[in-house]
């Protein structure tokens, strides 16, 4: 018995200690529901976040999120530490604008890096501004090829804002997305009656 025990304990321990735990996101979303079942797997999937007040977020399969991090490095010159750059890598999502990564990646305070508040990415769907989210996009494509498009958007957020998003998307030929809601009842489904469930199993009168 004491040999047993020990096996468990040791078992226990490798588990907990090898155990690795998803990171809670910040962004809170009350998404629509529908009846559909699909599921959406991780691998190669780009999910864009839009909460109540028009806050985008962005979240990138970890096969992606580095090599997306680089070339929008190569590309504004972006001053990301290592440790902002092992951060990043291990991070779901984020939503801090291109002018805010000095103050975010770019410091070694790694206490500093996680409790940075998220103020979204700008989506700019003006001609001749900088639309961050269309240059997220356009890396992380340069970065995957095989990458998959979905948009996670709050039940009470502004259509406005919506719009601009999957504006942003047909931009650079993406016409083609999931959107992830709530999963309710099937409307159509055949489902018993509870009267006719109690009549079935109430014994019958003598």
């Amino acid at each position: 018995m004491t040999a047993m025990v020990d096996v468990a304990f040791l078992l226990l321990t490798f588990f907990i200690m090898s155990a690795k735990f998803k990171a809670s996101d910040k962004v809170l979303v009350d998404t629509p529901t529908s009846i559909s079942t699909s599921e959406l797997k991780d691998k190669n999937l780009f999910i864009i976040t839009v909460d109540k007040s028009g806050m985008v977020v962005v979240g990138v399969s970890q096969e992606t999120r580095k090599g997306m991090l680089e070339k929008m490095i190569e590309t504004y010159s972006l001053p990301v530490s290592e440790e902002g750059m092992t951060f990043f890598a291990n991070q779901p999502s984020f939503g801090v604008p291109l002018a805010e990564f000095g103050n975010w990646l770019g410091t070694k305070d790694l206490d500093k890096i996680k409790e940075y508040p998220y103020h979204g990415i700008p989506v700019n769907t003006e001609r001749g501004q900088v639309n961050e989210l269309k240059e997220w996009i356009n890396a992380a494509r340069r970065t995957n090829y095989e990458l998959r498009f979905a948009i996670k958007g709050d039940r009470d957020v502004a259509f406005e804002k919506m719009d601009k998003v999957i504006a942003t998307l047909q931009e650079v030929n993406i016409n083609r997305f999931n959107l992830i809601t709530g999963l309710e009842a099937d409307p159509n489904a055949p489902q018993k009656k509870a009267a006719e469930a109690e009549s079935a199993e109430a014994p019958a009168e003598k």
